[in-house]
């Protein structure tokens, strides 16, 4: 009786959420390049990315169209790797000046002594940094022999600064899904107090790759995992924000799944184009800052992602579930939008 009551009290405020739809996250695509070329990449960056970097500016004025912003409004800066650009402490300048905290994502390879110093000195207040696996493992996923080291080095660097609020995140595949207790000692030993596990989906280059994708059973074990080791309060682990997982919610996540894309997440792609967390299929466009209002566009679009009765189809039709699971993340939608590209509950029931 009592999950009957947390879960339909959870159902109205998630449609309580959707109809305010404040926006406290906007994920800024300030880069398409890269210093890496990963296994796993949705994106397919590259180095030599065709696409140009966003000029400062032009963010700063779509990011100027929203007011007031609410004391939790962050911009997050993503790409691409972010510190390939070299105006990236300016970039954290400006954006505090313009009203706004800011994080970023990294795969820490640049994040060195220096760079850390003036990320903080221009206002950086949240940074996640990417380990996947031990040296081996996470050197072959991002397919560089010194990616671990480097990682390594940004994390001790991380942990180094009381006020920075830090995470790792770990991408699970069939490599290192028996490392993970390994990989908890070793975050362990080097102080990280909050750690997130995501799944690799099939797009981009991880679509012809099965090595990257964890069976259903592997599946399984790593939410197992997450489960036994929340019980310790040693670390913050959680699974990420990626997909419903049943009878795991309440044991992997601090609350249940909800997927936030276009609800309280935003985001200004390399292009302009304005859509949710850019890891969503770009079919999902809203508009683009060049032509449109960035706070109207928010205000007055999304209705996609803020009523998700349209997601009720194909495999999704007839769930027992699908109140609570509302179609699995809004990143799992590609396509023709017939058929969700990965359900997480299926792998914990077969």
């Amino acid at each position: 009786m009592f999950e009957y009551f947390k879960n339909k009290l959870f159902r109205r405020f998630k449609n309580n959420e959707a109809n305010i739809h404040e926006l406290n996250y906007l994920f800024w695509e300030c880069t398409m390049r890269c210093n890496l070329n990963c296994l796993h990449c949705g994106s397919d960056c590259s180095k030599n990315s065709s696409s140009d970097d966003m000029p400062l500016e032009d963010f700063l004025s779509a990011l100027d169209t929203i007011e007031p912003k609410s004391d939790n409004f962050m911009v997050v800066l993503t790409g691409g790797e972010p510190l390939m650009r070299k105006d990236i402490e300016q970039c954290g300048r400006e954006i505090r000046k313009h009203g706004a905290r800011w994080s970023m994502v990294t795969n820490g390879y640049l994040y060195d002594q220096e760079k850390h110093n003036a990320l903080l000195n221009a206002g950086m207040g949240a940074l996640t940094i990417s380990l996947d696996g031990l040296e081996e493992s996470h050197n072959w996923l991002r397919n560089n022999k010194n990616s671990f080291a480097r990682a390594d080095n940004a994390i001790s660097l991380a942990r180094s600064s009381t006020r920075l609020n830090f995470d790792v995140v770990t991408c699970v595949n069939r490599k290192n899904i028996e490392e993970l207790p390994l990989i908890y000692n070793y975050l362990l030993s080097k102080s990280v107090k909050a750690w997130r596990l995501f799944t690799i989906i099939p797009i981009g280059r991880a679509a012809n790759n099965p090595e990257l994708i964890l069976t259903d059973q592997q599946f399984t074990e790593m939410l197992g995992f997450i489960s036994r080791t929340r019980k310790l309060k040693t670390i913050d682990i959680k699974f990420s924000c990626e997909g419903y997982v049943g009878k795991f919610e309440s044991k992997v996540r601090d609350s249940g799944f909800f997927c936030r894309a276009g609800i309280n997440i935003g985001s200004v792609l390399i292009d302009g184009s304005i859509s949710a967390c850019p890891n969503i299929d770009r079919s999902f466009i809203q508009g683009n800052i060049y032509s449109d209002n960035l706070f109207e566009v928010w205000n007055k679009k999304f209705q996609m992602f803020r009523d998700r009765k349209w997601t009720k189809t194909g495999q999704c039709a007839g769930c027992k579930d699908y109140t609570d699971c509302q179609g699995n993340g809004m990143h799992l939608w590609h396509g023709d939008k017939e058929n969700v590209l990965v359900c997480h509950n299926e792998k914990i029931s077969n």
